[in-house]
């Protein structure tokens, strides 16, 4: 196969103008394997798209579609490593790091490199070293030496933030480590994609985070000092930082907020739950430091979790994330474009972004639904007509997947709890095998609503799957986040099982068909739903799960954990338990310890180079279930990290646990 972006994205446009194959079930490897194309970035002035593009045999690269004549061109691509993050820089100019998409994680280089091309191709140059970088090979492209200029140290990254895109600057950031396990601070360094040269931007003490105003030009920044958390604004007038607020980092607090961005009129706008137990969109008074009385928006059910979307002009609406992605739009023009947009794709969520300076009629659509992977396509505001350019999981036919649907349940002390219940395609919603699938961290949001591999492919088997997001899982308020500190184990631990059981309630499942899975938190919460419900799960898949609370804490000689001694410290005696204070609930609530009570099947599968749950987690586990319970099934993944980054693995595991289900709770 050809290793041309160009010739790869044309075959993704044949493929998609071709249809999918309705196969009677849909292969694992249309689930696991890496999408074909997998981003896609506007233009400035929206003339142009810039996708990424490759094959399970040819490295990702990147490819520039002009929309005004449909012409393509291969701007960049390697032999033998991955265009990984990219942006525009300007009009004509990208910036992009790497990574071996093909590698795990673990054995990944933790320098991605940085370079800068222009969008046909040419004046590529290296910004950043690259660890291996003797092994990146180009496929006709010739780097520029016009400017003899060495390249930035190895940790410097992307920002992150597209900036004023009006110019060949960047800026970049640059952690300064503490040892392996945490950062000390981190540079903002304004670098010029053309010459390499570069400048960094005085910072506040312990500055671990950077936001760009509306002008392109660094004006907040967040530093981490022990616990708290501090916000910094740069005055435009000095260009010296002032203290805005702090507040704890890791429960926060009076005068806490998110900053998320900066209107083109210089007002900042910030997530704030200042007036309520959910946070809302308001804006910040730096003047007065005062966050205002009123939000723009609030939610009823759900934090307001998003980003601003502005052109040069003006704040054009906010797009955020309630049940699913959504935008609310004060623009009445864009208002108009996101109503005839969802009537030409009437069956799924469409998120449009725009140009910062457009000046064509050209908008990128990402639209998709439970059963449909995520799309992009450009709508043209003139013509109204509407181009699909490509498809992040093109082997998947939606008419195949399963219905997924937003439910809310009791636990059994009163406590509302959201989950995602999805349904296998064709099911009559009563007497389903049915596996509990646990997210992990466990204080984050878990999902939303919208296709995703893992539940589909359960769903594709025959099961219904059930993903609860329990007490302690952010992004539903204040109360729901709090009522889950200290409860590793015990009311949380409760609210998955509850789950389960008002799914018998509801008839949707069989009570003796049900399994539990999950990973790192997920895979903690597996083997413990084992201990404390054996009459509930007739068995478990823990992959890269934590096995012993005091395990986090202490680490191992032979193989440091990557959680930082700051979050050892502050955050989990509060959040998660005590080591001293708390050493008989630890005990109590520790899989490790409580191993011989776990006697239904269990399928365990770590990875060799995990850093956050190191394999001695699941080693020792293993070690001390085996003696009580003969059937543990137990894999490794030796390059693998937290989780699994190569297709191949992803592909091997998921066999496995199609396999070990159907032995246990499948079909009969």
């Amino acid at each position: 196969m050809s290793s041309n972006p160009l010739k790869l994205l044309n075959m993704v446009l044949l493929s998609l103008a071709a249809g999918a194959s309705h196969a009677a079930a849909p292969a694992i490897e249309n689930f696991f394997e890496n999408p074909s194309f997998s981003a896609a970035r506007l233009s400035p002035n929206a003339k142009y798209l810039a996708v990424r593009v490759g094959s399970n045999t040819v490295h990702d690269g990147l490819a520039i579609l002009e929309l005004g004549t449909s012409t393509l061109k291969t701007a960049a691509n390697f032999q033998n490593i991955d265009v990984d993050n990219f942006e525009w820089v300007n009009n004509e100019r990208l910036v992009f790091d790497t990574a071996d998409k093909r590698l795990g994680t673990g054995m990944r280089s933790t320098a991605p490199g940085l370079y800068a091309v222009n969008r046909d191709g040419g004046a590529l140059r290296q910004l950043v070293s690259h660890f291996g970088e003797s092994g990146v090979s180009t496929s006709g492209m010739a780097f520029t030496e016009k400017w003899k200029r060495e390249p930035l140290p190895w940790n410097t990254y992307m920002l992150g933030q597209r900036g004023a895109q009006d110019s060949n600057f960047v800026y970049v950031i640059s952690p300064k480590f503490n040892g392996a396990d945490a950062v000390d601070y981190v540079d903002l360094i304004q670098l010029d994609t053309v010459t390499g040269r570069s400048k960094t931007i005085p910072r506040p003490a312990f500055a671990q985070s950077w936001l760009l105003d509306q002008k392109g030009e660094p004006r907040i920044a967040i530093g981490i000092d022990r616990n708290l958390e501090v916000v910094y604004y740069r005055d435009p007038a000095n260009d010296q930082w002032r203290k805005l607020t702090e507040f704890d980092t890791y429960k926060g607090g009076r005068g806490g907020f998110s900053p998320l961005g900066f209107s083109p009129a210089g007002t900042l706008y910030v997530s704030s739950n200042a007036v309520g137990d959910k946070q809302a969109l308001h804006t910040y008074d730096i003047a007065s430091n005062q966050i205002s009385k009123e939000p723009l928006v609030a939610l009823t059910d759900f934090d307001f979790d998003g980003e601003l979307i502005v052109n040069k002009d003006k704040l054009l609406g906010v797009r955020f994330v309630a049940d699913a992605e959504s935008a609310v739009w004060f623009d009445p023009g864009m208002k108009a474009v996101q109503e005839a947009v969802d009537a030409i794709l009437p069956s799924t969520v469409n998120m449009i972004s725009v140009g910062s300076r457009p000046e064509a009629p050209w908008v990128l659509v990402e639209a998709y639904s439970d059963v449909q992977p995520r799309i992009f396509l450009i709508y043209n505001t003139e013509t109204r007509q509407m181009t699909r350019i490509g498809s992040t999981y093109s082997k998947i036919v939606p008419a195949q997947m399963g219905k997924q649907e937003m439910v809310r349940y009791k636990a059994r002390d009163g406590l509302d709890i959201p989950a995602w219940l999805t349904l296998p395609h064709g099911s009559e919603r009563k007497n389903l095998p049915l596996v509990v699938l646990v997210h992990g961290g466990p204080f984050v949001r878990g999902g939303a609503w919208g296709w995703e591999p893992h539940a589909q492919f359960l769903a594709s088997r025959g099961y219904a799957v059930l993903e609860p997001e329990f007490r302690g899982s952010t992004g539903f308020g204040m109360a729901h986040f709090k009522a889950g500190w200290k409860q590793w184990g015990l009311a949380m631990q409760n609210d998955i099982a509850d789950g389960a059981r008002w799914a018998i309630a509801q008839g949707i499942v069989d009570p003796k068909r049900i399994c539990i899975a999950g990973a790192s938190y997920g895979g903690y919460a597996t083997l413990m739903g084992l201990v404390n419900d054996p009459d509930l799960y007739k068995c478990g898949i823990d992959w890269v799960g934590v096995t012993d609370i005091s395990l986090l804490y202490s680490g191992h000689w032979s193989f440091e954990s990557d959680l930082s001694q700051r979050w050892k410290q502050y955050g989990m005696p509060d959040l998660v338990g005590d080591q001293v204070k708390d050493a008989a609930q630890l005990k109590a609530t520790s899989p490790l310890q409580q191993v011989a009570r776990i006697r239904q099947p269990l399928l365990l599968a770590y990875g060799g180079s995990d850093k956050r749950v190191p394999v001695y987690h699941g080693k020792k586990f293993y070690e001390a279930v085996k003696v009580t319970n003969s059937d543990v099934e137990w894999v490794v993944y030796p390059d693998e990290g937290h989780g699994w980054a190569v297709p191949e693995n992803r592909i091997d595991f998921w066999t496995r646990v199609e396999k070990f289900l159907d032995r246990h709770i499948g079909k009969r």
